[in-house]
């Protein structure tokens, strides 16, 4: 029994510290939502941080990534970022077209150009 605990444990790790306290904020924020009208002006401007927030993030990660996509041109992550933004309007705004698009485009550059 020690040996599956000391193989396990980690995992457990995971779930009591990781997930359950995330989900805890989660379910409250749905309680609290539960009666805001989508259109008044406090869930517009919570919209709007939230996705200026996720556009630094990405932005970030595209000009001053690390590790392996670090070793791709910023050209390329560039062209790929484009190129996905690019598909998104072009395929009536479908999120997988553009995400799919950026990333076959991120791969062949980094195939093509990578080290």
């Amino acid at each position: 029994m020690s040996a599956v605990w000391t193989e396990l444990w980690p995992y457990l790790m995971l779930i009591l510290a990781g997930f359950l306290p995330n989900e805890i904020w989660r379910v409250f924020g749905l309680v609290l939502a539960r009666g805001l009208n989508e259109g008044s002006e406090l869930v517009l401007l919570s919209r709007a941080v939230a996705t200026a927030i996720i556009a630094g993030v990405v932005a970030k990660l595209i000009v001053f990534s690390s590790g392996a996509l670090d070793s791709i041109p910023l050209a390329v992550r560039l062209t790929a970022a484009g190129g996905g933004f690019v598909a998104f309007f072009l395929v009536r705004r479908s999120v997988f077209v553009g995400v799919l698009v950026g990333e076959v485009v991120l791969l062949a550059g980094g195939f093509l150009f990578g080290p």
